[in-house]
């Protein structure tokens, strides 16, 4: 059993604890931080969490534990200082995406964790999902032949679905979009090179940033993706993941995945279309654990075995999808200009 304390009960970290961290056998938790009172006694008095496995800091649960492992569920501009301390005192560390909110801090805890041999995760958990999986297979083996193009479009009405981080500095991009950046390198298996980014708000949008925007993001292998996602679509929501179109050379392969609530794990469809024979769904994989169970359940079997399981989003990796974040975010501010990855990330794969 691989010992975890969890960082940050707010709102997210009480899902975390209350839905997630209970699936997953693996892991024992024996600690539990936030520095807000209420935070604490909920867990206590929801979860029946005992008191003595309930901290004030971090400081205070590392002094009272034995743990391997430190959970960061917080803000995050919380995510550097609480990542150090807990690489610093020789922990292993998963922490919530996105990863952190500068490339400097990331590579600091990169190569922090590198320099005392420590697992460093970035809690990715689209790439825990069938859909995604089996995707990244077909493309690989090229089932239908070379992509060329990819269509995503994301549609949320943010309003209506409980959504409550209305002054996110970056709400689509930095809060949503990193997900559908990251499963771009994981099912094209492949590095972004630049990226071309606008955003904007609507009138009479609760945000206080922009929640809605285009991206068209260049693919070191010559693929292009064309992004379209909004928190404020009167249209027909998207699944979680988005609707994924890849234009292949014999055909077309068609997703969606991640579903809401109980529905979460049914929406993972994947299509074939071949100009040879009729539309087809493929069989999907099975996965053990999905979505954020599958995040710290790759973590704790990367800390038990020595060796990081297939999708592992280490903190190296991770880097990657925060500089394409990273690059968008840069790319708006300059009207929507060619952002080049090694722009942002220096030694960034690609011509």
């Amino acid at each position: 059993m691989v010992k975890v304390i969890q960082v940050g009960l707010g709102h997210w970290g009480y899902d975390w604890a209350s839905s997630v961290l209970p699936t997953v056998e693996t892991i024992d938790m024996v600690g539990y931080v936030d520095g807000v009172a209420e935070a604490r006694d909920r867990i206590e008095t929801m979860l029946g969490v005992e008191r003595s496995r309930l901290f004030a800091s971090l400081d205070q649960a590392l002094a009272a534990t034995d743990a391997d492992l430190v959970l960061a569920t917080l803000r995050t501009e919380a995510h550097y200082p609480v990542v150090k301390q807990a690489l610093l005192a020789g922990k292993h560390v998963i922490v919530e995406k996105p990863f952190t909110t500068t490339i400097d801090e990331a590579r600091e805890l990169v190569d922090l964790a590198a320099s005392r041999g420590l697992v460093l995760m970035v809690s990715q958990n689209y790439r825990h999902y069938p859909a995604p999986i089996l995707a990244a297979d077909l493309i690989e083996r090229q089932a239908l032949g070379h992509v060329s193009l990819v269509g995503i479009e994301f549609r949320q009405h943010a309003p209506t679905i409980g959504y409550r981080y209305w002054d996110f500095p970056d709400p689509l991009l930095a809060d949503m979009s990193i997900h559908h950046f990251d499963l771009m390198r994981m099912v094209l298996k492949d590095e972004p090179h630049a990226v071309s980014c606008r955003t904007w708000n609507l009138p009479g949008s609760p945000f206080h940033n922009h929640p809605v925007g285009v991206a068209t993001v260049e693919f070191a292998g010559g693929t292009i993706v064309s992004y379209r996602g909004s928190w404020m679509s009167g249209g027909a929501a998207t699944a979680w993941a988005g609707e994924w179109t890849f234009d292949c050379a014999d055909g077309e392969i068609w997703f969606t995945s991640r579903g809401h609530g109980d529905e979460r794990f049914e929406r993972d469809v994947v299509v074939l279309r071949s100009r040879e024979k009729p539309a087809e769904e493929p069989a999907l994989p099975t996965v053990r654990h999905f979505d954020r169970a599958g995040t710290i359940a790759a973590c704790a079997e990367a800390i038990r075995t020595g060796t990081l399981p297939p999708r592992f989003s280490s903190g190296a990796d991770n880097i990657r999808s925060l500089a394409l974040m990273q690059a968008s975010i840069l790319s708006t501010q300059r009207g929507g200009d060619w952002v080049r990855i090694d722009e942002v990330l220096p030694d960034a794969a690609g011509p």
